[in-house]
């Protein structure tokens, strides 16, 4: 049975710094890309990061870019996300997901459970 677990979110002042790690079980994913998505409030769930099955490919959207790194250790089976220079509007939800293939679009196979990140002003 495969799951998904993330860690390490958490409630952080604007300008602080948060590392999410998400642990899978059950299988490994080196073929599968995988990604962190956020959903804010009122807000569908929207791709942030993704990383590619050999994790030397990464995708940020515009507003991560420059602040947040994707990485993954195969080792482990972990992906995590390095969050810094925090923004209020970076509250939500952060969930892991991992993609049916190798490429950062389309059907995600599993989800974990959602981590909450609360940055207050």
């Amino acid at each position: 049975q495969v799951q998904l677990v993330e860690s390490g979110g958490g409630l952080v002042q604007a300008g602080g710094s948060l590392r999410l790690s998400c642990e899978a079980s059950g299988r490994t994913f080196s073929r599968n890309a995988m990604g962190w998505f956020r959903q804010g409030p009122g807000k569908e769930r929207d791709l942030v990061a993704g990383i590619s099955g050999s994790g030397n490919r990464s995708q940020y959207v515009n507003y991560a870019k420059g602040r947040f790194t994707i990485s993954r250790d195969h080792g482990k089976n972990t992906v995590d996300l390095q969050m810094n220079s925090l923004k209020p509007e970076d509250t939500g939800v952060y969930y892991c997901g991992v993609y049916q293939r190798d490429i950062y679009y389309g059907p995600i196979d599993y989800w974990g459970q959602g981590t909450q990140v609360t940055v207050s002003s």
